[in-house]
């Protein structure tokens, strides 16, 4: 339990990010664990750099009903101001928190606080010990690392573990991953480090977290975007939705168009996805524009439009309701979907 959020042993597979702002200033990274929140987040991180920092945790605590997770690198007396200060848990890299004497120190506190610890190793900052000298770090030795550390704190009476072994690639972390897997039943948190700006990203964190996951590998994910927070949690909702894992409320499908089309379905699509955007209701819309796929996968949505030159066929829950104009595709879509979430909104009221 990480907080009130379970990890692991069955329990849902969740999502956490990680705030950019300066965790110094509380009320900033308050307003953006917040949004991260409302986005879908689970778990909230920030980093701790400083003792003003690790001295913000408590009004951060109090100001958020998301479990807290303070990352500390190089300075471990920092780890033991956060264990102090009330933070659920703490990430420490084998690779940046100094001498094995000190994770011992570390391990000690927060088994005697019941605080949660993630062994967080990444290819950037392996342990100088099994790094070779410009080599890269391979899997085997990010996978030695992680589980030498768990070893340390299994010692010291830890009795929540989470471990991370994440590359910049997707080969490197599914093979860190899953020797980790075979060797250990701690919770894994899941994700590839350093993957890139929200396209490159979206696209290798979505390969890599997939791929694991879908191995039965992994508790907890992050997607790591060089992209504002809540871009992360997006991708992540997208990503366990896609798998079946979570409901991600509101999924709008769409075809790839081709020149059978006949109707602007970009434009259609874009606009309907942007105009439903942040809707919490699991509900599945179609936007198609072709007479091979699109009636068929138009009724099998909760609602969708298969359109043409001539006009639109409006399908609500496999039903065909009405015909619609070309010029009334888009109003007549959101208009029903929108009906729908305010039945099921009351439904659930």
């Amino acid at each position: 339990m990480l907080g009130a959020v379970p990890v692991g042993g069955g329990a849902p597979v969740c999502i956490q990010s990680m705030t950019n702002t300066e965790t110094s200033n509380a009320g900033a990274t308050l307003e953006q664990l917040a949004a991260l929140e409302e986005a879908g987040c689970e778990i909230g991180r920030v980093a701790v750099p400083d003792e003003e920092s690790a001295n913000a945790i408590p009004t951060l605590v109090a100001g958020t009903s998301m479990p807290l997770v303070a990352d500390v690198h190089f300075d471990y007396r920092l780890a033991l101001m956060a264990i102090e200060k009330g933070a659920h848990g703490i990430r420490i890299n084998p690779g940046t928190i100094g001498s094995v004497e000190r994770a011992r120190e570390v391990a000690r506190a927060a088994a005697a606080a019941g605080t949660v610890v993630r062994v967080g190793v990444n290819s950037g900052s392996l342990e100088s010990r099994l790094r070779k000298q410009g080599v890269r770090a391979e899997a085997e030795s990010l996978a030695r690392s992680a589980l030498d550390s768990v070893a340390l704190l299994e010692d010291c009476g830890v009795g929540a573990i989470k471990v991370s072994v994440k590359a910049s690639d997707v080969p490197r972390t599914i093979a860190a991953y899953r020797l980790v897997a075979d060797a250990t039943d701690w919770p894994l948190h899941v994700g590839i480090t350093e993957a890139g700006t929200v396209w490159s990203g979206t696209i290798k964190s979505s390969v890599g977290i997939g791929a694991l996951l879908a191995m039965g590998i992994g508790d907890t994910i992050r997607v790591s975007l060089t992209a504002p927070p809540v871009e992360e949690v997006r991708v992540a909702k997208v990503i366990l939705a896609s798998l079946g894992l979570r409901e991600a409320g509101l999924e709008v499908i769409s075809c790839p168009t081709c020149a059978r089309t006949e109707i602007d379905v970009v434009s259609l699509a874009t606009n309907v996805e942007e105009a439903l955007e942040g809707c919490r209701i699991p509900l599945k819309v179609a936007v198609m524009g072709c007479p091979v796929n699109g009636p068929g996968e138009a009724r099998e949505a909760d609602v969708g439009i298969a359109g043409g030159k001539e006009g639109g066929l409006l399908f609500v829950g496999g039903e065909l309701v009405r015909k619609v104009s070309p010029d009334d595709l888009y109003e007549a879509l959101i208009s029903e979907v929108n009906r729908l979430v305010e039945e099921r909104e009351r439904g659930g009221a």
